[in-house]
């Protein structure tokens, strides 16, 4: 079976053709906030148009403007493929792809830019990949406290770094591809949004008022 997976939580904006721990075909393009008009130009580009029976896409923690138009195009093109979908949290991905690249790491805190000065942090242990908590949006001092003697990892981790220069940090955005390396129980979330914190902007069904 093929995945095509979605990432657009980030500034990252990137597509990826898996068929079981093989990527066919990837892009990967840093955005900022151009997601939705990079995204499905990105997925015709793919082999066969990026068309999967199955499709991942990053549900979030990340940027509400870019979870959302994730999974907007996932929803639309699974009822367009009949393709099943499913979601996956960017913080999982980054850990995953931390700890492959970084073999010799047993423990390691995701941190990534969050909203209103704060970061969302989880950690994470590896061998099977494992959660230690669950994930917290923190001001950067309360995130630096709790991380310990952990490896950051994340597009966050400048906001601990600023704090203390001395921090072990590897300064990532997440990678389509990277979808290779979870384990099922991390490729089988709802596709709804994971905020992290109450979102600034609501639809009409998320206040209850449709």
């Amino acid at each position: 079976m093929t995945t095509l997976v979605i990432e657009t939580a980030t500034a990252a904006c990137s597509v990826a053709l898996l068929r079981g721990s093989e990527v066919l075909a990837s892009a990967h393009e840093v955005v900022g906030r151009g997601h939705a008009e990079r995204l499905v130009p990105m997925i015709g580009a793919l082999p066969g148009q990026g068309r999967a029976a199955r499709i991942l896409v990053d549900v979030g923690p990340g940027s509400f403007t870019g979870v959302r138009v994730g999974l907007a195009a996932a929803l639309g093109l699974a009822i367009g493929w009949k393709a099943e979908v499913f979601g996956y949290s960017s913080l999982a991905l980054l850990a995953a792809a931390g700890f492959e690249a970084h073999p010799e790491c047993t423990a390691l805190a995701v941190i990534l830019e969050g909203g209103h000065g704060e970061v969302f942090m989880q950690s994470f242990t590896a061998s099977p990949l494992s959660s230690e908590g669950p994930l917290q949006s923190l001001i950067p001092s309360a995130a630096l406290a709790a991380l310990g003697d952990r490896r950051a990892i994340g597009s966050g981790v400048r906001r601990l770094a600023a704090l203390d220069a001395g921090l072990d940090r590897v300064e990532a955005l997440p990678c389509a591809g990277d979808a290779r390396l979870l384990p099922p129980q991390f490729t089988a979330l709802p596709a709804r949004p994971i905020y992290g914190r109450a979102p600034d902007a609501r639809t009409l069904a998320e206040r209850g008022l449709a």
